[in-house]
């Protein structure tokens, strides 16, 4: 299965973004682009290049190769309703996400990580695939074998140190390792500093 395996610290300092959680402290201290001549490449930027940037930031928020993110873009696109905003949902409801979202991992590549190992269930059936779209009332379980590994032993932990704000879409129960698709996510509930608008002028030139 095809990833991005490049630094995510040098990713967030490129796209000047904290795209994981310990790119926030790195990026406090070094600024800027990256590289032997990052510096000297900063300037006033042209629309493309402001469009180019927002789209890579989201794209590696979210952790898709760009083939899969231009395929979600013209899905997106030929929905009801704004682009941008489908866009959003469509990528929210990754499985991968929602893991992420309902505080069982610190990240989205550590919740991809804990999917593509296949410690969870879906409706009751195993699955490895980080892309799995979620639909409202779908249920998402730890494997019964994967409940007495290490991690999720110490969930409370994991669960303590996240971020994640309770989301209207999704339920999410620690004490019984368990998630519930209640809804479809909303727009204010996606990452903040997103200009989604900007992704679909990008796509559309």
């Amino acid at each position: 299965m095809a990833r991005d395996t490049s630094p995510i610290v040098k990713q967030s300092r490129r796209e000047g973004y904290a795209l994981h959680p310990k790119a926030h402290k790195v990026m406090a201290r070094k600024s800027g682009i990256p590289g032997q001549h990052g510096q000297g490449r900063q300037g006033k930027m042209s629309m493309y290049a402001t469009q180019l940037r927002e789209k890579q930031k989201v794209r590696r928020t979210y952790g898709l190769l760009e083939k899969q993110f231009a395929k979600l873009m013209k899905e997106a696109s030929k929905r009801q309703g704004l682009a941008g905003e489908n866009l959003l949902e469509l990528l929210e409801r990754r499985l991968d996400n929602a893991v992420y979202r309902a505080g069982f991992a610190t990240s989205r590549r550590g919740a991809r990580q804990l999917v593509s190992h296949g410690h969870f269930l879906l409706n009751g059936r195993r699955v490895d695939i980080p892309s799995i779209r979620l639909n409202p009332g779908d249920k998402i379980a730890v494997r019964p074998k994967s409940t007495k590994s290490g991690y999720f032993t110490q969930i409370d932990t994991v669960y303590g140190n996240t971020s994640q704000q309770p989301l209207s879409w999704l339920k999410s129960d620690v004490k019984k390792l368990a998630i519930e698709v209640t809804g479809k996510p909303k727009r204010e509930e996606a990452e903040p500093d997103i200009n989604e608008q900007l992704i679909v002028e990008y796509y559309s030139r």
